[in-house]
């Protein structure tokens, strides 16, 4: 994901560095309070939604969730590695931050990083596990890092699908050679409807499956699930929900949304088809969590920076 730090836009992923992010304000709310509004942002509650729930500041949800997901990405860097997946899937998914980039010309004082944002993901077809996400725009500069990334967290050798999409043939080629299994989905697209133009994309009226590097199982040449699993992240968090005013105002915040609610479906969600979390499924952790546990890495997370600052 994208971050301001100066001029300098820098990308924001599961393994930025989080340096010098210290709690003050936060150490009045108590671990109950804490994990009540991080639930109600990951079932897709808005932030002047929570403060009308639980009585808090907006400021004081907005810096907690800032705070949450620094620690919940920074745990996720760390936990995530070596898995033994079979089947990945990669798809992005789009939103803006401030303004859509056709509007950023004429929008009020618009930050260096306003406009169209994309979160590229990964997950792991069996386990359903949400192995890598990054935030950046749609072009080859944001799918090298995101590839890398996914390359450095796999044990073994995979099946992986993507889109058409040009960036990621490319990007998979240098970060895993030939030791990998890809194909890509290619959809292919009907005329525009006009009078639902703006609200409704083309119609699919097929798809080819082709084999890119390797020898992919062309049964196993699908994005079903990744694209499931970013709808459901589009409906969990209230920063992607389409005609509304609830976008996000900062590209920290938006990174940071992502990376809690990534947190939420990893470990604290039981998923409706496994019967339990992905990241149980997939040996991460061998019990179900509650938020009460993804309060306790953000303590530990400021814990760690504070005695860092000293």
């Amino acid at each position: 994901m994208p971050c301001q730090r100066g001029n300098e836009l820098v990308p924001f992923c599961l393994t930025l560095s989080i340096k010098g992010h210290i709690i003050t304000s936060m150490n009045k709310l108590d671990r109950e309070a804490r994990a009540k509004i991080l639930h109600l942002l990951c079932e897709g509650s808005s932030i002047r939604a929570v403060t009308r729930l639980t009585g808090a500041s907006k400021n004081t949800v907005t810096k907690l969730l800032v705070d949450a997901g620094h620690a919940c990405a920074a745990y996720q860097d760390r936990v995530l590695r070596n898995l033994s997946c079979k089947r990945v899937q990669v798809d992005e998914i789009w939103s803006f931050v401030y303004a859509k980039a056709d509007n950023v010309a004429k929008a009020k004082a618009a930050p260096i990083d306003s406009g169209d944002v994309w979160t590229w993901t990964a997950i792991d077809a069996d386990t359903k596990l949400l192995v890598s996400f990054y935030v950046g725009d749609r072009t080859y500069a944001s799918a090298r890092p995101f590839i890398d990334d996914l390359a450095e967290r796999l044990a073994n050798r995979v099946q992986l699908t993507s889109d058409g999409h040009r960036s990621y043939l490319v990007a998979v080629r240098e970060a895993f050679g030939n030791d990998i299994d890809y194909g890509q989905l290619q959809k292919i697209y009907g005329a525009d409807p006009a009078s639902e133009k703006r609200y409704s994309p083309a119609k699919c009226i097929g798809a080819e499956r082709k084999p890119k590097i390797g020898n992919p199982d062309p049964d196993h040449i699908s994005t079903s699930y990744v694209e499931r699993a970013n709808l459901t992240m589009r409906m969990h968090m209230r920063r992607f929900t389409p005609l509304t005013n609830a976008f996000s105002k900062k590209i920290e915040n938006h990174a940071c949304s992502i990376a809690l609610r990534t947190m939420f479906y990893n470990f604290v969600r039981i998923h409706q088809t496994l019967k339990i979390s992905p990241a149980m499924a997939a040996g991460v952790t061998d019990r179900l969590w509650e938020m009460k546990d993804v309060v306790d890495v953000i303590e530990a997370f400021e814990a760690t920076r504070k005695r860092a600052a000293v």
